[in-house]
């Protein structure tokens, strides 16, 4: 076995050590050991759509995810290393002080992240670099017919990819969550590791906080009660709590692992039973693996205009109309109250998100990359793949074989909120009644 003299672990959106392959892997192999996380600057700035790659609450939440984080790693006998400058010059610096010889990270499913490290690899080709499947429930070699190196294989649709899976009975081949290493090799004695603070003041409209330890008690709670029993039938309600698993959060900064929930959901089932409804969560957890494997697969062109399918839709810039949408401000009183909702707590259901993005990318006639920046922007659960893909899905330019999703408003509310409780507690019949205005200023001067 290689026994390295300073290893360093990259975390990103893999922020716990229970079920962490690769802490068992430093463990091991690492006299001394780095474990940094890059609040890149970037998150905060302007991007390409106006708007920023985290928003208050999201930040919030990680904030909360980054201390539990520390908490975990004191137990090893270890601390985290928070960076706020750009990745790059975070490993760059490390590398040269400590004289870092090997880099354990997750596979990354955005393209961003995959770049930055395959810039370092370029960078540094004397380091060791390990690897390892930790934000999915497979592994690439139980994929090796479908991988992403193999274009011609990929499944072109969910539907294809799921068929897949239960044909080749692959979920009993899921493997089961790893334990926390019993230890971890120490930091070098002169990296300085500060206190990871939450914030002093939290915003208290949000009802998630974040953490391995909050995410796992939510899990453990919710498959001890019996609302995976009927998952399948309530998990469309606007605004309920108990009325859908709400792991999302936990999963998409990987305070919680994907397999770490299956293996809750096996219990559930051996204990109360398998449904249709237990099967449903299995069905989405599929989803989100999907996703994943798709961002892989299709690199930038997951934020592409023309998504995957490489047309892109008929659209225009209507100012207006964006900044109306993001407010909660359109003639539509159901996104208008999902829209107010989303800015006050950083979520809003999965029905929720169809409305919301079926509005933006139909009535609208918006560009549903500014839709997709916004939800980036504003959720607390935000997972790249998972967010793009939809919004690619939903907007006709992504895998789903039927072109577009386009959602009757009106049916959707006498179904979701029959009694307009919903847009009434979000003040989602609230708004001007014109959509656009015209004035003289907004007109071209030649």
């Amino acid at each position: 076995m290689t026994k390295h003299r300073v290893g360093l672990i990259w975390f990103e959106n893999d922020l716990r050590t229970d079920d962490h392959p690769l802490l068992h892997h430093a463990a091991q192999e690492c006299q001394q050991l780095i474990c940094l996380y890059c609040v890149n600057p970037k998150w905060f700035q302007p991007n390409r759509y106006g708007l920023r790659s985290m928003g208050e609450l999201r930040w919030q939440f990680l904030q909360q995810s980054l201390a539990d984080l520390d908490n975990q790693l004191q137990t090893l006998g270890q601390r985290l290393f928070v960076s706020y400058e750009a990745p790059l010059h975070a490993v760059a610096k490390l590398i040269a002080e400590f004289g870092v010889d090997a880099i354990y990270r997750s596979h990354q499913s955005g393209a961003y992240e995959r770049h930055y490290f395959d810039i370092v690899r370029e960078r540094y080709p004397f380091l060791d670099y390990v690897q390892d499947d930790t934000t999915t429930l497979f592994e690439r070699a139980q994929l090796q017919h479908i991988m992403p190196s193999q274009a011609e294989s990929f499944p072109a649709s969910f539907s294809k990819f799921r068929k897949y899976v239960e044909s080749n009975n692959l979920r009993p081949a899921i493997k089961a969550p790893l334990p926390a290493p019993a230890s971890l090799s120490p930091k070098p004695a002169r990296l300085n590791c500060s206190t990871v603070q939450p914030p002093a003041t939290p915003n208290e409209n949000s009802p998630f906080s974040g953490g391995s330890a909050v995410g796992q008690q939510h899990i453990e709670g919710y498959f001890k009660s019996n609302a995976a029993q009927h998952y399948k039938t309530t998990r469309n309600a606007l605004d309920t709590w108990q009325h859908s698993t709400k792991f999302s959060p936990w999963l998409a900064d990987g305070s919680v692992s994907a397999r770490q929930v299956l293996a809750q959901l096996d219990q559930h089932e051996a204990r109360q039973g398998a449904n249709e409804s237990t099967y449903w969560i299995f069905f989405e957890l599929l989803w989100r693996e999907y996703f994943h494997w798709y961002a892989q697969h299709y690199g930038n062109l997951v934020f592409a205009a023309g998504g995957i399918q490489g047309h892109r839709p008929t659209t225009s810039f209507y100012p207006g109309r964006f900044q109306k949408w993001c407010q909660g401000n359109t003639p539509y009183p159901i996104v208008n109250a999902c829209m107010k909702q989303l800015n006050a707590t950083g979520y809003i259901s999965n029905r929720g998100r169809q409305l919301v993005a079926s509005c933006f990318v139909h009535e609208l006639g918006l560009d549903w990359r500014y839709g997709a920046a916004y939800f980036e922007q504003q959720l607390v659960d935000y997972d790249v793949a998972a967010n793009w893909g939809n919004w690619q899905y939903l907007a006709g330019v992504g895998a789903d074989p039927r072109g577009h999703r386009w959602f009757d408003l009106g049916k959707q509310t006498a179904m979701y909120d029959p009694k307009r409780e919903f847009i009434e507690r979000w003040q989602g019949d609230d708004h001007e009644q014109h959509l656009d205005h015209s004035d003289a200023a907004d007109w071209p001067i030649r």
